[in-house]
């Protein structure tokens, strides 16, 4: 089994090395997996249960004080399974295997989604968020009324973190943002696998902080947050509404199918993502011949094993 994995795309971590070591044990779980989709399964659950990356424990808090959990996950025979906006899980990427093995559909949102983990053996209401997390979200004299107060609140704060992907530069922020409001946490994690002869990708997210309650970004939507073909598969990170909009995973896994190797394949579409949006994001792509990763932000870390 071949596994690439990665910890998201956003500013430089201020603790690369343990982030590593952890992103390292996920891949050597992947690799020792039975199966491509076993691998991504048993690979970004060493994530989602690690604070240091957003997902499942530690993830973004949304305006209302919520860690929701998104994850999507496909498979070369394009078959597909998401799940998306699920406080109290943990395991998103169990739960969009759940939907990709267990029902006819290929997503399930809120608390559906939930009470199908609970059918099915995922964990549920899970406390996510850590005292970090909460500590800043109460710092910020969260709102307290509906959508438009929640909007007007975001308005300087949603997009000026690092888990933005490398947005929120000064030249960048919202009109009255001071600085003040960073969110630092990286956005995303995912894997693609390979036994030789099929491959599986997933991506899980707990989002962007202090998004409207509710929010969904790029990572559960097929093609957009994660992609799959007998050429290959691909997982993105990054501005997630943007990614959504030029659909970044299926671009690269398209350039698989055009006969591109896996580091040319991420390269492109990294290169195109930029020119056309002007954001910031990552991808790791892996194909036949090996696995490649391209990312235009100030860090994105992935690990690849090989069993």
């Amino acid at each position: 089994m071949r596994v690439i994995v990665h910890g998201g795309a956003g500013g430089a971590p201020d603790d690369p090395e343990p982030r590593q070591a952890v992103l390292d044990e996920a891949a050597a779980r992947g690799a020792d997996a039975a199966s491509p989709l076993d691998a991504v399964e048993s690979a970004v659950g060493v994530l989602e249960s690690d604070p240091r990356f957003n997902a499942g424990v530690g993830g973004a808090v949304q305006s209302d004080g919520v860690v929701r959990t998104d994850a999507g996950v496909m498979t070369s025979d394009r078959e597909v399974g998401a799940a998306c906006s699920m406080p109290g899980v943990e395991h998103a990427a169990s739960v969009a295997r759940v939907v990709h093995a267990e029902t006819p559909h290929i997503f399930v949102s809120g608390e559906h989604a939930v009470d199908l983990a609970d059918e099915f053996g995922v964990d549920t209401g899970v406390d996510l968020r850590t005292d970090e997390k909460r500590e800043r979200y109460e710092t910020e004299d969260p709102p307290r009324g509906g959508p438009r107060e929640h909007l007007d609140w975001l308005a300087t704060r949603f997009g000026s973190g690092d888990d933005q992907a490398g947005e929120g530069s000064e030249g960048e922020r919202s009109e009255g943002d001071d600085g003040k409001h960073g969110a630092p946490d990286h956005d995303t994690v995912g894997a693609v696998a390979t036994d030789g002869e099929s491959f599986a990708a997933v991506t899980s997210t707990g989002g962007r902080s202090f998004a409207l309650a509710g929010r969904v970004g790029d990572v559960p939507q097929v093609g957009s947050g994660f992609f799959c073909t007998e050429a290959g598969g691909a997982s993105a990170t990054g501005a997630g509404e943007d990614i959504a909009r030029v659909m970044l995973s299926r671009r690269a896994v398209d350039y698989l199918d055009d006969g591109l190797d896996a580091q040319a394949a991420a390269d492109r579409a990294i290169d195109e993502f930029e020119a056309i949006t002007g954001s910031g994001a990552g991808v790791i792509v892996l194909g036949d011949e090996g696995a490649g990763s391209a990312f235009n932000t100030e860090g994105m870390q992935t690990s690849v094993a090989e069993e």
